[in-house]
């Protein structure tokens, strides 16, 4: 199984969200907050498209790559799983180079907060990345769904009320 940065990103935000994504129960596609963020990607940057690539590889999707200067562009709408959002483009930047794509880096754009943060990948990235793989597979292999986590982080997730359907207040 390919891990897309998807399941990076989940992997460091909830495994109970991992893996219900990575089991299929997907509920992404009717959820605004998904939805708008979405949108400001379409709108933030609208002639991104035009200069840079999509690229697919080995499960990943990269939206937007500067192949002449080797730049990752990864926007988000909101800061709030920051540390979540640079290790997944570290890992499109692991990917890159395990694929021949020497030396590229990230920005990690939230066009909101008018904010853009340099992403690197170092050698202790690396190792941490492999390490956490194993412990993404691990998870998504499991027979049962890991328990939830505590209510107050997961309101503007969009699987809450998969989890907390039927719960009191």
């Amino acid at each position: 199984m390919n891990i897309t940065g998807t399941h990076f990103n989940y992997y460091l935000i909830c495994h109970r969200k991992l893996w219900l994504f990575a089991n299929g129960i997907n509920m992404e596609s009717t959820s605004d907050l998904v939805y708008e963020g979405k949108l400001l990607h379409e709108t933030s940057y609208p002639r991104r498209s035009e200069k840079y690539r999509e690229i697919e590889l080995d499960g990943i999707k990269i939206d937007y790559f500067d192949p002449k200067n080797k730049v990752v562009h990864e926007i988000k709408k909101s800061d709030k799983h920051e540390e979540a959002h640079e290790w997944q483009v570290k890992y499109y930047l692991y990917v890159l180079e395990r694929n021949g794509v020497v030396g590229a880096t990230g920005l990690l754009e939230y066009p909101r907060l008018h904010k853009t943060d340099e992403v690197l990948l170092t050698t202790p990235d690396r190792e941490a990345i492999t390490e956490m793989l194993e412990k993404i597979a691990t998870i998504i292999q499991a027979e049962r769904c890991p328990e939830r986590i505590a209510k107050t982080r997961c309101k503007n997730c969009s699987y809450f009320d998969f989890c907390w359907s039927g719960e009191g207040d």
